[in-house]
């Protein structure tokens, strides 16, 4: 398959250079210093399941240049994503599949609206990815996963495909029968390792362990379970246990992506993650108040990041 994967971060990188490694002709779409570092060096993965380094990684700041595709793999951050849907036009044909590998449960429909229902499948997928530096990916998982779906949930060949390449290169990868309920099973891990996180401001070792920031992570994560019912998606008995049980089984040191930008001051996926429970929790009329303080607590640091605040820290 002709692949352009959007976005060589972590998320990006990873299961773009595994697609590349099973022998898919694979285009990063990305921009600046990180462009430069594909086209110079290539894409480098370090990880707990084994490295390797793509070279030459085709790369280009121009989706016209690459022209349409069979399958686009979005890996940007749920804040970039307005951006980055307008700009895929040059690459959806007219069967392009497009697959969003963003974190929270907003990403599909925004992809549908754009470009229609057919063209567009839910995705997801589980790692501890981070950017070392440009062009250099890092995975502490020892079992990366990715999972997608059709949002009507019928059988798609193209999806057969894209598990098939990432089974060759030992990727655990599946094809959900319910995708939107599996997108709100992936928040219950996401979102409050991130919120909690952030507004501890300490590494998963500490806040899984202290009785008062346990009660707030399960409490949040409750929350989820709760608007996801609300919102009609049949999240699976024992989804919040699982999720729990990933985290703590999450290395001590661990932080997740929206905790370190947001430490970091810069743009986050506080929208994505925190603020859309308590936008569908309003919606739905349903209480997450655990939610509501995550978001209010954590909005001006968000709003200064985006330079829509300034104030001395």
């Amino acid at each position: 398959m002709r692949i352009a994967v959007i976005g060589a971060g972590g998320v990006g990188g990873y299961f773009g250079a595994r697609l590349a490694q099973a022998g898919e002709d694979v285009t990063f779409v990305t921009r600046g210093a990180t462009l430069r570092a594909l086209r110079e060096s290539g894409l480098r993965l370090e990880s707990a399941d084994g490295d390797l380094l793509i070279q030459p990684a085709p790369a280009t700041d121009d989706p016209a240049t690459v022209g349409a595709v069979d399958l686009v793999l979005l890996a940007v951050k749920g804040w970039q994503a307005p951006e980055a849907i307008e700009s895929m036009r040059p690459l959806m044909g007219p069967d392009t599949l497009a697959v969003p590998l963003l974190n929270g449960v907003e990403a599909p429909d925004q992809l549908a609206a754009v470009y229609g229902q057919r063209r567009v499948a839910g995705g997801l997928c589980g790692l501890f990815g981070s950017v070392v530096a440009p062009g250099h990916v890092r995975n502490t998982m020892a079992q990366p996963f990715i999972a997608f779906g059709m949002l009507d949930n019928t059988p798609r060949e193209r999806l057969e495909q894209l598990r098939a390449a990432y089974e060759r290169v030992g990727v655990k990868a599946t094809i959900s029968d319910d995708i939107r309920a599996a997108l709100w099973e992936k928040l219950l891990f996401v979102g409050p390792f991130g919120g909690v996180g952030a507004i501890t401001r300490a590494p998963v070792g500490v806040f899984r362990t202290l009785p008062e920031t346990r009660a707030l992570l399960e409490g949040a994560m409750a929350e989820i379970v709760e608007v996801a019912h609300a919102q009609g998606s049949a999240v699976a008995q024992g989804a919040m246990a699982k999720a729990l049980a990933m985290i703590d089984g999450a290395p001590v040191e661990a932080t997740a992506s929206m905790q370190r930008d947001i430490l970091a001051g810069r743009p986050s996926e506080l929208e994505s993650q925190v603020g859309v429970v308590v936008r569908r929790a309003s919606e739905a009329r349903v209480a997450a108040p655990i939610h509501a303080m995550l978001y209010a607590s954590l909005l001006p640091q968000e709003r200064r990041a985006r330079g829509e605040l300034t104030f001395q820290v």
